[in-house]
């Protein structure tokens, strides 16, 4: 069981005190444990599984949701909200000490409820969404596992135990991205995904390093702790191998290009990883190292910067794109964007990016859901200009997902208005000229937001029918995809209020999370600012409808340079392979042709030389006795020549 340790505000600061196992919160472990061990059970047991693995699957994800719902409502009547639970040495080498601990405080539990509830929709979706596939089973074990790996990422009481669930998602979401790896380009996203991966959590692991180099430990309470005690430039450094990290789990510039590539996996993955799984660990990352980022305003520039880099970014490319999938990816490219934004700009603001991250994990995953309804209706088909009218014959599809693009343009009183207007407002609220350009930018990605999600939902739900032939009358999905996406649009319309009026009291009780911030005087009035988001909302989303409510060409139309760039990703792809691709291939066919002709040239050269030489004098041995006996008076003659030569004088 180990031992429960809550931090007692009476103690100093990092103090420990321990408390007797009270409850579901001695045995948080669980919430890891049982999916890992269904994860086990399905990839273990084969084929004996296939008939009732996905049941499993979906239950263990039932029971992890309803233990830490339980373990939720506990920590809610805990004075000091924050339990640490100690099970055993983890690596003990010297004096580098690491606990395999879990750590249960508000910043955790609500992650807990996030990948647990909205991933067990997903779970349950799944189970018809793949009823045809042969690898059904093997589908959920992989499942399970990404699930188990996120809960540990989020539960660990050091950067090691975060690190160990870090990697682990990692390695679940190759599994799923290129789960039809018989497929060329999804065995490429996987490989893409996990390698793009691998330069963020080089930054994370060497992070930690500095970590204990510095500090000699990972524990978080002493890490934050000791962060004043350091440089100004080691902690500057220490924040940016941090964000490298999260900016790569993230999917944030510059490692946002895998994103929209793992489009390539089953739907039910797009839907976890960008809703309730590994998109939200960079968010989680930082907001977890709050008294990093905060003690340096530096660092705290930087992270605002590629936050609102980024949800630009996405907003122009998704504007482009006509892959429905592809669309919804970018547009979470762009809204982890406005997340990377609150929690840089620090303070209460990073409740705001909290708030903004679990709303989107109910509006994104009933968006990507129903994307993959409309793909069970129209026979996989994913490109939005040969949709058209499906309002008439997907009802439920239509109307669940109007909810969801209703909560991500910002529609009062949906979701995404109270979760994702406040960032904008503390954007501006900054003291200096930075407001203008990072409010702007905000206020700029919210109309474009509204522009190219208008576009994808015009064009998927309404006008004419532009269907190819083979599609003779679409069809709502069975009830066990349509559930799921009711429950989800339910989020999508009441989640944000709920959440904006009690995440930022319950986060307090976390370090440098939730409360208020001290008063600015922002260029702009909250008031004005609210009208303005509204209003550029609107003109986006007014401007889209108007222009394809009567749908869209089918063959490829010219472009300017800018929608020529947004269709090839803004040259993130090209870019990448230039620099880093071309290279990297050139140099290890160089050191390839150097091994082969220079390192084994030389050794094979010698072999060769010592064989050839080998080989001649092996000649000399015959076998004959007079052969030698000539040899031996040969030698004899010739050493009495010499001595008589010496003699002589001839050779003096």
């Amino acid at each position: 069981m180990g031992e429960i340790l809550t931090n007692a505000p009476a103690e100093p600061a990092g103090a420990v005190t321990y408390a007797t196992a009270d409850g579901l919160l001695g045995s948080v472990w669980l919430l890891v444990a049982v999916p890992l061990v269904s994860a086990a059970i399905l990839l273990l047991l084969g084929r004996r599984a296939d008939r009732w693995g996905h049941w499993l699957g979906v239950g263990a994800i039932g029971v992890s949701f309803v233990l830490g719902l339980a373990s939720f409502f506990q920590l809610r009547g805990l004075e000091n909200k924050s339990v640490e639970l100690s099970l055993w040495d983890f690596i003990s080498v010297g004096g580098f000490q690491v606990d395999f601990g879990l750590l249960f405080d508000p910043l955790a539990a609500v992650f807990v409820l996030l990948i647990t509830g909205v991933g067990f929709l997903i779970h349950l979706y799944a189970v018809e969404y793949m009823a045809h596939d042969a690898g059904r089973r093997r589908f959920f074990g992989y499942f399970n596992l990404f699930v188990a790996a996120m809960l540990l990422l989020v539960l660990g009481n050091n950067y090691v135990m975060l690190y160990v669930g870090w990697e682990g998602v990692g390695l679940a979401s190759y599994l799923l991205i290129s789960f039809w790896y018989d497929r060329p380009s999804a065995a490429t996203a996987g490989k893409k995904a996990f390698l793009m991966n691998r330069v963020g959590d080089a930054g994370l692991a060497i992070a930690i390093f500095i970590m204990f180099a510095t500090l000699g430990t990972t524990q978080y309470d002493e890490v934050f702790n000791g962060v004043g005690a350091i440089g100004a430039t080691t902690v500057l450094l220490l924040g940016l191998l941090l964000l490298l990290g999260a900016t790569g789990k993230s999917g944030q510039f510059p490692l946002q290009a895998w994103l929209p590539d793992a489009m390539e996996g089953p739907t039910p993955v797009s839907a976890l990883i960008h809703a309730a799984t590994m998109v939200t660990a960079g968010v989680y990352l930082i907001a977890r190292s709050n008294p990093i980022f905060s003690a340096n305003t530096t660092l705290q520039l930087v992270v605002v910067s590629v936050g609102a880099l980024t949800l630009l970014i996405g907003c122009i490319i998704g504007a482009a794109k006509d892959d429905i999938k592809r669309v919804l990816a970018w547009s979470t490219v762009s809204q982890i964007g406005y997340m990377f934004l609150g929690v840089g700009l620090g303070g209460g603001a990073y409740a705001l990016a909290i708030i903004h991250l679990l709303a989107h994990g109910f509006f994104k995953a009933n968006m990507f859901l129903g994307a993959g309804s409309v793909m069970h209706g129209m026979k996989d088909q994913v490109d939005i200009r040969r949709f058209g009218a499906l309002s008439k014959h997907m009802k439920i599809t239509w109307l669940t997902f109007m909810m969801g693009w209703l909560a991500i343009i910002g529609i009062p009183p949906l979701s995404g208005y109270f979760s994702k207007e406040p960032i904008i407002v503390a954007a501006f609220e900054r003291e200096d000229w930075t407001a203008w350009l990072f409010g702007g930018a905000a206020l700029l990605g919210a109309g474009l937001t509204a522009f190219y999600m208008t576009r994808l939902f015009v064009l998927t739900f309404h006008g004419p029918a532009r269907w190819t032939e083979d599609i003779e009358h679409p069809h709502e999905s069975p009830k066990l995809m349509t559930v799921p996406l009711i429950l989800l649009a339910v989020g999508s319309i009441g989640a944000g209020y709920l959440l904006s009026t009690s995440v930022p009291d319950w986060l307090t009780a976390t370090a440098g999370l939730g409360g208020q911030e001290a008063a600015h005087h922002p260029v702009l009035s909250h008031a004005v600012i609210t009208i303005l988001s509204i209003l550029v909302t609107v003109l986006g989303a007014g401007l889209a409808w108007f222009l394809f409510r009567d749908g869209t060409a089918t063959a490829p139309q010219p472009a300017g340079v800018l929608v020529t760039a947004a269709r090839r990703n803004l040259y993130a792809d090209a870019f990448n392979e230039a620099v880093f691709e071309k290279p990297g291939i050139f140099l290890t066919r160089a050191l390839v042709f150097l091994d082969n002709r220079g390192v084994d040239g030389l050794v094979n050269g010698l072999a060769a030389g010592v064989g050839g030489g080998s080989g001649r004098l092996r000649r000399l041995q015959t076998g004959f006795v007079r052969s030698y006996a000539t040899s031996i008076l040969t030698g004899a003659l010739l050493v009495v020549a010499a001595f008589l030569a010496v003699q002589a004088g001839w050779l003096a």
